[in-house]
């Protein structure tokens, strides 16, 4: 491995960014991680991670700029569900984008989300124009283009469908649960193990510049998956409505023909018993 590009910074040690960072650290990369917790700082240090603890919202904004001295900065931050946070996402994206400026960061992986397409009733794909429907789409889109328009660096964009994995059983979901709408609909999910494999083929490839989607291959309905899911885990089987309103079906065609990825996980082996 070439020294020069094994330093990796992640902003954002959560539920994905903890764990792309013990593989990265696996893979023999350095690597720092950030978190908004100070009680979480010693996890990240156990875990061979160097830990940051950085903050970009309004109120509470502190840094370090030794953290911004590496190969490729990720940023894995979600916005909040709140109605607030949406707001301000984009305003925080435009601080770490000035900050990376600054320390002369090179190459950045967005975690970003399939959320920016919409349900438009077709199957989507990279070269798709995105027409995000919610907040949160429509202010994840726009932080994924105030990053690709700063040629001071370079921008990766991953957009993660809807992640299951560890501590995200998706039976959990709707178990339980009556007359659920859209039951017909096809879903879009990965698996953090696709997660965490996507997102190292870019960095060893150091295949960058480009927009990913990342989603399982194989789309079951909402009825069939969350049903099989709840009945595998022995939880009350949701009820869903036999209807097909809104849908798309994200396809990852950067991600197969580009890295050449092979999926770890089918939607449809993950649920059948």
């Amino acid at each position: 491995m070439d020294i020069l590009n094994n330093k990796i910074s992640i902003l954002g040690c959560g539920w994905f960014g903890l764990e792309l960072a013990k593989k990265l650290i696996e893979n023999g990369f350095s690597v720092k991680g950030s978190t908004t917790s100070a009680d979480k700082l010693q996890t990240l240090q156990k875990s061979g991670i160097l830990p940051y603890l950085i903050n970009f919202s309004e109120k509470e904004e502190h840094f370090e700029h030794s953290f911004f001295d590496c190969s490729v900065l990720v940023i894995s931050i979600p916005p909040k569900r709140s109605t607030a946070e949406q707001h301000t996402f984009v305003s925080k994206i435009e601080k770490i984008s000035k900050v990376a400026n600054i320390n002369g960061v090179r190459q950045i992986i967005f975690i970003s989300s399939t959320s920016v397409y919409g349900d438009k009733n077709e199957e989507v794909n990279e070269s798709t124009l995105p027409y995000p429907n919610t907040d949160s789409g429509k202010a994840i889109l726009q932080a994924e283009q105030l990053l690709r328009n700063n040629h001071d660096f370079s921008t990766t964009v991953i957009r993660f469908g809807g992640l299951i994995g560890p501590n995200r059983d998706p039976a959990r979901f709707f178990a339980g649960k009556k007359d659920i709408p859209n039951g017909k609909a096809p879903v879009n999910l990965i698996h953090l193990s696709d997660c965490i494999g996507i997102s190292l083929s870019i960095i060893e490839q150091q295949a960058y510049g480009h927009i990913y989607n990342a989603c399982a291959t194989d789309h079951p309905s909402r009825e069939m998956f969350y049903t099989n899911a709840a009945l595998k885990s022995k939880l009350e089987e949701p009820s869903f409505i036999n209807e097909l309103l809104d849908w798309k079906i994200v396809k990852s065609d950067m991600v197969l023909k580009q890295l050449a990825y092979e999926f770890k996980v089918s939607l449809n082996s993950l649920v059948t018993q």
